[in-house]
């Protein structure tokens, strides 16, 4: 299944967006989570800066 979301994301329109993943760290256990997102590549910095 994966291949197919890749597959689909390479052509037209999913190049115009980018997959960001941030390492967070809980308040709540300390532990440290991934959150990800697809973003459009034009604000890939303003997420990143939050």
């Amino acid at each position: 299944m994966a291949k197919k979301t890749v597959a689909t994301l390479q052509k037209g329109e999913g190049r115009t967006y980018s997959k960001v993943i941030k390492m967070v760290k809980s308040p709540k256990t300390g532990a440290y989570v991934f959150k990800e997102e697809m973003v459009p590549n034009d604000q890939v910095q303003a997420t990143l800066n939050k």
